[in-house]
């Protein structure tokens, strides 16, 4: 069975094109890591999923996933976002049970560049080979899923050593001051604020600054 449209046949790869790639068939789902345009993550996510449904490959294609952490971002009025960071940007991972079929409906999805693998050198002429896909280890998939799930969410601020802030809370309230350091991990920054005429170092929670344009 082709899961090719007549709308994809210019971008299907061919059997013989199939057999150079060194698709080994497996009945074991396995996960797998797959290239995707830089920003399109999502939206090879979504589009994959219909494929799956469409080509009545459920069984075969488990799961589409985009590994995040949690993120807090601080905005430049110091009031804080929730957010999420992809663990690996550009890469969507795969659990399927790799063979011709499932292989041509995760490959000709838009956006998807190829799956992570090894490259097989051309019999004959020149240019690059094709990539043989290979299965994420056990271990590696154990520990990307773990740090989804437990890592602390990773403070994100914009602000850098330089940056010239105004303090909008506590005891130097209406301070003007420069960053002179930033710790993320800790949610806090040390800056120069003039107390007394004299530049002194004060450290100061992320949001009790502001960024001044």
């Amino acid at each position: 069975m082709t899961y090719a449209t007549n709308e994809e046949r210019s971008g299907v790869l061919h059997s013989d094109e199939l057999a150079e790639s060194g698709i080994e068939a497996s009945n074991e789902a396995r996960w797998y890591a797959v290239q995707v345009a830089s920003g399109c993550e999502k939206r090879v996510k979504t589009n994959l999923e219909q494929r799956i449904q469409t080509f009545d490959v459920g069984e075969k294609i488990l799961q589409v996933e985009i590994p995040h952490t949690p993120a807090v971002k601080i905005r430049k009025d110091g009031s804080r976002q929730h957010t999420e960071e992809k663990v690996f940007p550009g890469y969507v991972l795969v659990r399927m049970m790799m063979d011709d079929d499932t292989w041509q409906v995760v490959r000709n999805t838009s956006h998807v560049i190829n799956f992570v693998g090894s490259e097989q050198k051309r019999g004959t002429g020149k240019g690059r080979g094709h990539v043989k896909p290979l299965p994420l280890s056990h271990t590696e998939v154990e520990r990307i899923f773990k740090q989804t799930s437990e890592q602390e969410p990773v403070v994100k601020i914009d602000m850098a050593t330089g940056d010239k802030i105004m303090v909008l809370s506590g005891p130097f309230k209406d301070f003007e001051g420069e960053v002179i350091e930033v710790s993320p991990e800790r949610s806090k920054l040390k800056a120069l604020l003039s107390i007394f005429g004299r530049d002194t170092p004060v450290e100061l929670e992320f949001n009790q600054v502001q960024k001044q344009s």
